[in-house]
């Protein structure tokens, strides 16, 4: 039966908004499972460690003592007053309680940060390959993501590969360190070129920083710690990665007026904020000794370095990734086209890969391999590749 002429249709926004690829091979992984069938599970992207006991004791203590009522949409004070500390200590982002709110998830983050800056017709520029939600959360602004090259702009230039791609109606910069999928971490030279096309042009960026604690190569380098930048950046982090928290949504975001105004409405009209006993397990997080972060991080460069010399060993070009949890060769060597290369691998070796493609037209010809599972686990796909490869 058809709608036309009547009422019962999508709003248009919607049109070009998607389903995450992710998600639709995460299901038919789980259907192969479901079989009875063995998959190497290299496709994902949670830690490899469950969220740590005190912080699932604190969510514990909290609803024991009935912290289950409303919370300010914004975050309770106690945690924003610790996110402003560990912003100022961590990232050298001088922000204050009233400039910080916890989101459900980096995800709602994001998700505020475009829509708070986009009008249909706008463009955002974004580094590519990238983590595959983003263009459609800019396009559900109406508005279009332009992909510039990462490999091309630190070959080229990161300000002349802006320059290039930017347009008039360009208004933000989506900006990924470290990266997922690739793994790329930039460095403050490169973090003060895109600032300083930012202020040139004045454009707002949007800065993703997931992945803040794994950084193997260099160091991580916060966007909005630079000169100028605070006013026109929004940061958005996670507890997912850090604290094994995928399952919690915790997340935040740190801005200025009259970002934060904006942010604190889309927070308050879609979740009215943060479960407010999970807001208490986030705090606790925060407490996290760094030396518990950087034993983990040493214990996630440990399955770099064995799937990356496993994926080498076959034929697998890969350079080892300065950051994040994932491998991304090239594996021209299976198929050219990274779809059926990674249909092919779950087929014939039973390994499962997300295909390059999804992340963007410069992903095409590689795969990634998420490496945040257990050594025995790693080993066990490396013998499979072995296996299938030679």
């Amino acid at each position: 039966m058809s709608n036309k002429g009547t009422g019962l249709r999508l709003a248009k926004r919607l049109d070009e908004v998607g389903f995450s690829d992710i998600v639709q091979i995460r299901n038919k992984v789980m259907a192969i499972r479901a079989s009875g069938e063995t998959v190497h599970m290299l496709h994902g992207g949670e830690p490899y460690f469950e969220t740590p006991e005190p912080i699932k004791y604190s969510a514990i203590k909290a609803l024991v003592e009935n912290h289950t009522h409303y919370a300010p949409s914004s975050g309770i004070s106690m945690l924003r007053l610790a996110l402003s500390a560990k912003l100022i200590v961590k990232n050298k982002i001088m922000a204050t309680p009233a400039q910080v709110i916890a989101t459900v998830g980096g995800s709602q983050a994001l998700y505020a940060a475009f829509q708070s800056v986009l009008d249909p017709g706008d463009d955002a520029l974004v580094f590519s390959p990238y983590w595959t939600p983003i263009a459609d959360l800019i396009r559900g602004c109406q508005a279009r993501p332009l992909l510039l090259p990462t490999a091309t702009a630190r070959r080229n230039g990161i300000g002349a590969t802006l320059a290039q791609f930017a347009t008039p109606n360009t208004r933000c910069i989506y900006y990924n360190t470290p990266q997922n999928p690739s793994g790329v971490v930039f460095t403050k030279a490169e973090a003060e070129e895109v600032a300083a096309f930012a202020i040139e042009r004045d454009l707002v960026v949007v800065a993703d920083e997931a992945y803040e604690d794994l950084v193997y190569e260099g160091e991580h380098f916060s966007i909005a710690s630079l000169p100028g930048m605070a006013e026109r950046t929004i940061t958005c982090f996670t507890f997912s990665k850090s604290y094994g928290m995928t399952g919690w949504r915790g997340g935040y975001a740190v801005a200025g007026e009259p970002f934060m105004t904006a942010l604190r409405k889309i927070v308050l009209y879609s979740t009215n904020g943060v479960p407010t006993f999970v807001q208490h397990a986030m705090l606790q997080a925060l407490h996290t000794p760094e030396a518990e972060i950087d034993a983990r991080r040493e214990e996630y460069r440990k399955r770099r370095d064995l799937l990356v010399a496993g994926l080498n060993s076959v034929g697998l070009d890969c350079e080892a990734p300065a950051g994040a949890f994932y491998a991304f060769p090239n594996v021209e060597k299976i198929n050219k086209i990274s779809r059926t290369a990674a249909e092919t691998l779950l087929e014939k070796a039973h390994i499962a890969t997300i295909p390059g493609s999804v992340f963007g037209a410069q992903g095409e010809g590689h795969l990634r391999f998420g490496y945040a599972i257990s050594i025995p686990e790693i080993e066990a796909c490396v013998d499979a590749l072995k296996a299938f490869l030679g």
